[in-house]
């Protein structure tokens, strides 16, 4: 069993996902399921060594996206070695900002995007190597109130 974990994401438009994903992360298709009348089930996809499963709506099957949902809490990071260049194509292409892309005190660059489908992603891009304490009073800090 490979030690890795697949998402499967629902999505109003498969094909049109599957596009965006590869301009922005860089995704290639591995599979594809069509159906009968020439749309498509669903389409895999690997982004780095992960595989992505984007799938179309059928609310009468309980399969909705976020976007008929009204929102995801979930954000799918994707470690980059150049984020503030998946962050441009993303927000050039479609996507909102929902985290603004910054320096972190835990040595990265990250921010997090809600691409046109209604699922949230997050780019990391590690900068530097932070000791523990260091990055533990950092979070101390965020939370104490004055």
């Amino acid at each position: 069993m490979p030690n890795a974990v697949a998402a499967h994401l629902v999505v109003n438009d498969p094909e049109r996902a599957a596009t965006w994903y590869a301009t922005v992360f860089g995704a290639t298709e591995t599979d594809r399921i069509p159906l009968p009348d020439g749309s498509v089930f669903a389409i895999d996809l690997a982004i780095g060594g992960i595989t992505i499963a984007l799938a179309g709506e059928y609310p009468d099957r309980g399969i909705i996206s976020p976007k008929t949902l009204g929102g995801t809490y979930l954000a799918l990071v994707v470690p980059t070695e150049n984020a503030d260049e998946v962050w441009r194509r993303a927000i050039e292409g479609g996507a909102s900002e929902f985290h603004p892309i910054a320096d972190t005190f835990y040595g990265e660059r990250a921010g997090q995007f809600i691409d046109p489908f209604g699922h949230r992603w997050g780019v990391s891009q590690h900068l530097r190597d932070v000791p523990r304490d260091q990055r533990d009073a950092a979070v101390a800090a965020l939370f104490t109130s004055d």
